[in-house]
């Protein structure tokens, strides 16, 4: 008596599938879209400022632009320096819509952040704002990398999200093209909060790609303290080092 199927079908195991290494083409065998060498060889932030988390020799200081003049935004968390290859993925994934680039970014950005949560080195925020882009930039790029990010670390660590409460209605000059000082001129008045925005008395995080100067997030953090909000943070893939390091 034959009680088992005659047919022999191969069968899909899901947990003994390669992978492919999204950085550097190889197999890999890990269950995230990078292989262990890669993710290890990624640029760690690893001595950064407590506040804005620029680059610095050691740990646990603050660096000389904070303490002359304290940013608005209560602490920066980003995993590395952008620098080779978190630059090069970072534009990609910005410039040229390499979404599945920054899916794996964020899947670590957030895995990082679960770590700060349980450690109790970073509360959870209320809830997760990305960085709002004006008009007519968005219809020229088609999607907001800021509010893609945010998407998907709501996701990972089951956070509240709000891509409406912050507005961009003026479009101004790209960030990257301006020096420090012309940065915060360029956002006078560039951010406005919606009309119904509940913020007094909220932990907010601000979600974004890179952190350069921090004028973005400084401008953004303050209209929101003033609006009544308790503390805001920010998330990023990176922060830039002080020029000429």
């Amino acid at each position: 008596m034959h009680c088992q199927p005659r047919n022999k079908h191969e069968v899909y195991i899901w947990s003994k599938s390669n992978q492919t290494c999204l950085i550097c083409d190889e197999a890999t065998d890990s269950p995230s879209t990078v292989c262990n060498a890669c993710e290890l060889d990624l640029p760690w932030l690893t001595d950064g400022c407590r506040v804005c988390a620029l680059p610095l020799p050691m740990s646990g200081l603050i660096c000389g632009e904070c303490q002359r003049s304290p940013p608005a935004f209560h602490q920066v968390t980003a995993p590395w320096t952008y620098s080779f290859p978190v630059d090069s993925l970072i534009s990609r994934f910005k410039h040229q819509g390499k979404w599945p680039l920054g899916h794996l970014l964020a899947n670590l950005l957030g895995q990082y952040l679960q770590d700060g949560f349980d450690n109790a080195e970073l509360t959870r925020p209320d809830r997760l704002l990305p960085v709002p882009m004006a008009a007519k930039r968005l219809r020229q790029r088609g999607y907001n990398q800021a509010a893609m990010l945010a998407r998907w670390l709501s996701q990972d660590l089951d956070l509240a999200l709000d891509e409406h409460m912050l507005l961009r209605p003026q479009d101004t000059i790209a960030q990257q093209q301006l020096a420090a000082k012309q940065r915060q001129r360029n956002l006078l008045k560039a951010f406005a909060l919606a009309p119904d925005a509940q913020v007094r008395g909220q932990h907010l995080a601000l979600v974004d790609d890179v952190l350069t100067t921090g004028a973005t997030a400084h401008s953004l953090a303050r209209l929101l303290l003033h609006a009544g909000a308790r503390q805001v943070d920010v998330y990023c893939l990176a922060r830039t080092p002080k020029p000429g390091t």
